[in-house]
């Protein structure tokens, strides 16, 4: 009765095994053995149960069936032997393969399946792939147990791992004399291997047309052959070609192709890709495969579609780390930073089980970029909870720039040296540092990586030089020459950004002749960047002629050429020419950009030309430039030229106010000594709550004093400390003492400026000195003289107004001994100028000129309004 049992329950297992129930079947055996009743399975079920323990990877249970065949004999049956030696092969368990093994051996069993298995085992661990190269040249001289195609399939698996292509031609040459090459799985093997080595567009081809009879794998070892050698176009030729032989593209096929559409033109790629979704649409197995799901995604991502990958992300049935991580790469890649972190706390809820490296190198940027600093944090702590992702360098180096672009520099240098670094996190700190001005910190960590043994790269030496440019240190700008120079970093095949930022440097730190030198000597090809370099080092420098000289040599051009000759050209005092050069570079095709219009703007108001001024904001009308500092620039130009109106206007009808907009019209009206508007319009501003700063408060003081309202300035200047929390300036302090000294306080303001908590400036005894000389007060303006004299000696402007003060008293051995004093120190009073456009007419007038055309005129009518001015002060 226990035997019927037994042959009946054998027969039950059996069934399951081969109907692939493979977990009913080990369930089934356990629940009868564990009873005790006798049930024995005979060695046909052992050896199904042995493939079942494998195929489910039940490495525990497969040893116990181990111990059972030991127990009872039944290693002497070949299936079960063989079904235990396949357990430990598939299961990694290479030390226990090879004992099975050798005991075959010593048996004398030379089945080449065995040696297969054996074989199998260590391709898949690659844990010693030349050991398993050796054994299948022990094979080839066996002479039992030669090769199968199974055989030479795997050994060239393992010859393109070991990227060893003489082993596999060694390999191809045993197949072809065994006449094994002729066979798919041999060719496609061989397709694979000569792919994986670099050599896909020969002995690859070759291997791959000499299969006669291609399946999808062929097509697919091709295909992926090509996209890993770059060659697009040759992966997308066998993909049409494998199209036309009617061979239907499986899961590998998808996924291969699909990251390739990228490099395509866009509306190609889009083409293909919606073919290949709707390929994926029609089939079941595809639908529900994760990877060819994710690959469709990284595709519509890659290409900028956006909303169809979040649809297909969202309605995919079944995601994994990749999906999530794709998604979350793409928003973060298109700039949408809050999105990729909503879908990252998304992530976090759906429950995952781990985080890999990939999702938070992805997510870090988009915190730093949103300055979301307390869920950067948070992504740190997840970090350092997690040995392996603490190790990983390249999350290392985005916790460092997210550090650093939240303002955090202290964090990102110390997560820096917490690091395993490689050339990345040395670049990236660099970088941060380089970026924050802190030149001395810069030289010292890249010496430190230097000593550390680390090659510095472009990258690295254009933190340092761009350092060294801003802090204007020469024999720095040398040192990271030399440095380019010895690590080969300034070849024939440079980067010309490189060359450009030597140029760079050196012009900068006003080592014209070596940028020039650089610029001659270097054989690479220089882009028109190196040329803007020397210019604006030789305009920095004062060496305009040869800032000129290049410009004209110049075959190449960009708007940050002109830009710079315009500037030039101003610098020159050469305004005609700087205006002439703005309307070339348009009548050139090229598009001024606001910081052109910038340059262009001073030489309007340096002209006095409000016509100018007005093309120029006509132009940035047309353009759409919406930047708030150039509309500051035109109102500010406007009331230098005269048109107050024209600068209420334009301040009136911009739709954006910044503190920038204020200041302009606020200097605007106390230009004009208009002080109550200007008042009135910085009250409007705090109304708005923008912050002043001193500048703005500076130029209301002055309208204030311009105007004589006394009591409102106090009541400014006495709101600086008290409301906006901020020190007062010397600016500050001058526009109090001249507000006194205008209404005639002058005494107050003497009292003031001694009394002030800093050394007053000489711009403060200067106004000072010219009240004293406006209420003759002349033995007030001795003292202040002398104080200006020691401060300034110098100033000619001071002698002359105390020569002035002396002569209005009469005091004329005072006028004497002024003028004596002068002279003796060798100054001489620069003749006055000044500029007016009269129907789009410029006049220029020069103290003791007499050329103008219409002087008699001019004098007879400045005679005529001197007289109307002294008889209404005598009235």
């Amino acid at each position: 009765m226990l035997q019927s049992d037994s042959r009946t329950w054998n027969s039950v297992i059996q069934s399951h095994c081969i109907d692939s129930r493979h977990y009913e079947a080990l369930s089934l055996f356990l629940s009868k053995f564990r009873t005790g009743f006798g049930f024995k399975p005979d060695h046909q079920v052992l050896s199904l149960l042995l493939k079942s323990s494998t195929i489910l990877s039940k490495l525990n249970l497969g040893r116990t069936f181990h111990s059972y065949v030991v127990k009872t004999g039944f290693s002497e049956f070949l299936s079960v032997s063989k079904g235990l030696l396949n357990l430990y092969s598939k299961c990694g368990k290479i030390g226990d393969c090879k004992r099975l093994f050798e005991r075959f051996i010593q048996c004398g069993d030379e089945d080449p399946v065995v040696w297969n298995i054996v074989l199998s085992g260590l391709a898949s661990s690659g844990l010693d792939d030349v050991e398993a190269v050796k054994m299948f040249r022990a094979m080839c001289v066996h002479d039992e147990s030669k090769p199968t195609s199974v055989t030479v399939a795997v050994v060239l698996t393992v010859c393109a791992r070991l990227r060893d292509v003489f082993a596999g031609k060694n390999v191809q040459c045993y197949s072809v004399k065994s006449g094994l090459e002729s066979q798919t799985l041999v060719g496609n093997a061989l397709v694979s291997m000569y792919a994986k080595c670099g050599f896909v567009l020969g002995d690859a081809y070759d291997a791959f047309r000499d299969i006669p009879q291609k399946d999808v794998i062929s097509w697919n070892a091709m295909i992926a052959g090509f996209a890993e050698s770059k060659l697009v176009l040759g992966a997308f030729d066998i993909f049409t070609e494998m199209l036309k032989e009617k061979t239907e593209p499986n899961y590998a096929t998808i996924v291969n192709i699909l990251p390739l559409c990228g490099f395509l033109d866009k509306n190609v790629a889009t083409r293909i890709g919606k073919q290949m979704h709707s390929f994926v649409l029609q089939r079941t197995e595809l639908v529900e495969n994760v990877s060819v799901l994710n690959a469709l995604l990284s595709f519509y991502l890659r290409i900028g579609h956006i909303q169809k990958a979040e649809v297909l992300f969202w309605n995919m049935r079944s995601r994994d780390l990749v999906s999530w991580n794709a998604i979350i790469a793409g928003y973060a890649g298109n700039d949408d930073w809050n999105k990729a972190l909503d879908i990252f706390t998304e992530l976090v809820r759906s429950g995952t089980p781990a985080l890999d490296y990939i999702t938070l190198v992805s997510v870090l940027p988009a915190c730093a970029n949103i300055s979301a600093l307390e869920e950067g944090k948070e992504i740190h702590g997840y970090v350092v909870k997690r040995s392996t992702l603490c190790e990983n360098t390249a999350v290392g180096n985005a916790l460092i720039s997210f550090y650093a672009k939240c303002d955090d520099i202290g964090a990102a240098h110390k997560m820096f040296y917490m690091t395993d670094k490689d050339l990345v996190s040395w670049n990236t700190m660099l970088n941060i540092l380089s970026e924050a001005k802190y030149a001395t910190h810069v030289f010292t960590l890249f010496h430190d990586m230097v000593e550390e043994g680390l090659r510095p790269d472009s990258v690295t030496m254009l933190s340092v030089l761009q350092c060294c440019a801003s802090a204007s240190c020469l024999r720095k700008v040398k040192e990271s020459h030399c440095y380019s120079i010895k690590f080969g970093l300034l070849s024939s095949h440079a980067e010309p950004t490189l060359v450009n930022s030597i140029i760079d440097g050196y012009a900068k730190c006003g080592s014209t002749k070596c940028a020039y030198l650089i610029f001659q000597n270097y054989t690479g090809k220089l882009n028109v960047v190196s040329c803007n370099s020397l210019i604006s080092g030789y305009a920095t420098s004062g060496l305009y002629q040869d800032a000129f000289g290049i410009f004209e040599k110049m075959s190449e051009t960009d708007i940050t050429t002109w830009t710079l000759m315009i500037r030039v050209y101003a610098e020159n005092d050469l305004p005609n020419e700087a205006l002439n050069l703005f309307i070339n570079l348009q009548a050139r095709g090229l598009k001024p950009d606001a910081v052109t219009v910038m340059s262009i703007l001073p030489i309007c108001s340096k002209m006095a030309s409000v016509h100018q001024l007005k093309q120029c904001h006509g132009y940035v009308l047309r353009s759409c430039f919406h930047d708030l500092h150039l509309m500051g620039a035109l109102l500010d130009l406007y009331s230098k030229c005269g048109s107050l109106h024209s600068a209420e206007k334009l301040f009136h009808s911009n739709p954006e106010m910044d503190l920038v907009m204020f200041t302009a019209m606020v200097g605007g009206y106390a230009m004009h000594g208009m002080g109550e508007e200007a008042v009135r319009v910085f009250y409007e501003m705090l109304d708005l709550g923008i912050k002043p700063d001193p500048v703005i408060i500076t130029s209301v003081l002055s309208a204030c004093s311009h105007s004589g309202q006394v009591d409102e300035g106090w009541k400014i200047f006495d709101s600086i400390r008290k409301v906006h929390a901020m020190k007062p300036t010397m600016e500050h302090y001058s526009c109090v003492v001249d507000l006194l000294a205008r209404t005639g306080r002058v005494q107050d303001a003497y009292s003031f400026t001694t009394s002030m908590p800093v050394e007053p400036a000489a711009n403060i005894w200067g106004t000072l000195l010219g009240a004293c000389k406006t209420y003759n007060e002349v033995e007030l303006g001795r003292l202040v003289a002398d104080r200006l004299f020691d401060i300034e000696a110098g100033n000619i402007g001071n002698y002359v107004v105390m020569s002035n003060l002396y002569a209005a008293g009469a005091r004329w051995d005072k006028v004497v001994e002024m003028r004596k004093l002068m002279r003796s120190r060798d100054l001489k009073k620069p003749a006055g100028c000044s500029w007016i456009e009269v129907q789009g007419t410029k006049n220029e007038f020069i103290a003791s000129d007499y050329s103008h055309p219409k002087r008699c005129v001019i004098y007879w009518l400045l005679c005529t309004l001197d007289q109307h001015i002294k008889d209404s002060l005598q009235t």
